[in-house]
Formats: structure tokens, sequence, C-alpha cells
């Protein structure tokens, strides 16, 4: 049986999918989101910041980590200093992109492993159900119990300051929603009538979710994931102002506006430029994300 499918919502709201031909609404989807402008400003957006941060090294016009305090917190244009400087002297254009590297990376990468694992528990957990089902589903309602914010804290603050045990609090505080969606739209594709001919026929389970499960709920988990990622970047840079994630002098967004807090009543707009990048970066990976939902919601 070909996984090639057209997609239709249950009554939960997944996209799930009769054998028939998905390519058709995949082109729909995309036509839908090449009509939806906000999405795509969203995504044009975060496309010249990923060029931005991924060519820091060759376009930047000093060193991130050079300063001088004879011209600490001068204001933005001054003497060729676009965005002025900070606390140290050094210039904040090249800092702020330098320190969308780290994060970037640090509110991306904790969303691409809880994607990976928390994906890979839900769908087990919701094709196989029985008792498989009921141990994960209660090891994730155990996570349910703590604030989100207040769980990384705590995690991030027992393992100690760093890049890693960053990600890994973020990443463990990320995987227990993302099991509950995979869990939800996979239960709700697991029993549909080509799942159910596939096992007619004697495909054995592995091939029936690679070829029939996957294809159908991973849209769903995705979108998901990608709403995920602007909570991440916010949750990132906490815990760097908190001191708990990158260390100085190293750039980084909520780093840099932990140092610069003391220059809000002298210089309140080279204060506020990390933050402003921030709130840009995940409004834009919010935005991106509902036009991603809303193209793929077949009702609409």
């Amino acid at each position: 049986m070909s996984n090639v499918s057209t997609a239709t919502p249950d009554s939960a709201g997944a996209i799930v999918s009769d054998p028939v031909k998905s390519q058709g609404y995949w082109r729909g989807v995309g036509k839908r989101v090449m009509r939806d402008k906000v999405t795509l400003v969203c995504g044009a957006i975060l496309l010249v910041m990923l060029f931005l941060i991924l060519f820091a090294p060759w376009i930047a016009p000093y060193d991130p980590l050079q300063g001088s305090m004879a011209r600490r917190l001068k204001p933005v244009g001054w003497q060729g200093y676009l965005l002025g400087t900070d606390e140290l002297g050094r210039d904040m254009l090249t800092r702020l992109m330098y320190g969308g590297r780290f994060s970037w990376f640090v509110g991306i990468t904790p969303v691409v492993c809880a994607f990976t694992i928390g994906g890979t528990l839900g769908v087990l957990a919701g094709f196989v159900g029985g008792k498989i089902n009921m141990l994960i589903m209660r090891a994730t309602d155990v996570f349910y119990a703590f604030p989100s914010v207040l769980l990384a804290v705590a995690i991030s603050g027992a393992l100690g300051p760093g890049i890693f045990n960053a990600i890994l609090s973020m990443t463990l505080v990320f995987i227990p929603p993302l099991i509950r969606v995979s869990e939800s739209v996979t239960t709700s594709v697991r029993n549909l009538d080509y799942v159910e001919s596939a096992r007619a026929t004697g495909a054995n389970s592995f091939t029936i979710v690679r070829v029939h499960v996957l294809p159908n709920v991973l849209g769903p988990i995705f979108v998901y994931a990608t709403t995920l990622v602007g909570v991440s970047m916010i949750l990132a840079s906490g815990l760097s102002f908190l001191g708990l994630g990158v260390k100085p002098p190293t750039p980084e967004w909520g780093m840099m506006l932990n140092t610069l807090r003391t220059a809000i009543y002298s210089q309140p707009l080279l204060a506020t430029l990390p933050g402003i990048c921030i709130f840009v970066t995940s409004l834009c990976f919010n935005l991106l994300s509902d036009g991603l939902r809303n193209a793929m919601d077949v009702r609409n």
C-alpha cells in the first residue's frame, strides 16, 4: 500500500489521511503559505537574521570581545558604531550578531532534541497502547506537576551553569508536551481504515508506522514543535540572564541583557537592543508556526 495520501482532519483537529494523493494536499499547503503575507514576512525576517548570525565572522565590523573604556556606552550611530557600544566599549552590532549564534543554538537545539525523543516516545505510546502507553504517559504527567520555567531553572541550577546544561534542562522540559501531542495524533490515526487495511495485508508494525502513520503525524508534531522555538529562546535567554547559561564574555542576548541592565537610565535604547532581538525572533517563530498550522488545516 502506498504512503501517498490525501489529508483530512479528524475530530481532534489532527491531520489524518486516506491513501489517495498527498501530493495535491502539500501543494495546497504551499499555496496557502504563499498567500499568507504575515508568514512570509516572518520567514523573511528569520532568514535575514540567520544569514547575519551565520556569516558574522565575515560581515561583522569589529571584534566582539575587544573593547575600550574610553568608548563605553556610546549612543547609536556614534563614530561609525551603528548601534553604539556596550558597557565595556564593545560594538553592539557585532555583539548582537555573534550573540544571535548562541541564542539560536541554545534555543533551537533543545526543541530538536525534544522533538526526536518526545516524538518517538509519543508515537510508540500512541501506536502500541496498553501498558506501554500507560507507563509513558504517567511518567509524562509527573513533569506537569511543575511549572516549566521553574523546572528548567531548577534542573539547570542543579547541574551548574553552561551551554550543555542549559540545553539539557530545556530538553527535559520540552519532552513531555511533545510526547502528549504525538501520542494524541498517533492514537487518532492508528485505527483508521487504511491502517487496518495494511494490517490485513500482513504488513508488520514497523512498516505500518513508517509508511502509513509517520507521514500523517509528523506534520502536526512539527508545527507544535515550531511553537516551542520561541518559548525556548526566551527561556534560554532567561537562564543566561540568571547566570545559568552562557558564561561571559561570550556574547549571548540574554547575557547581554543582564550586563546592560545598569545602563537602562543612561542609554535605554542600548539596554533594550538584546531584548528587542529576543522579542522579534520569538514573535516571528510564533507567527510562522501559526501560519504553518493554518496552512495545514484543510478546513480553512
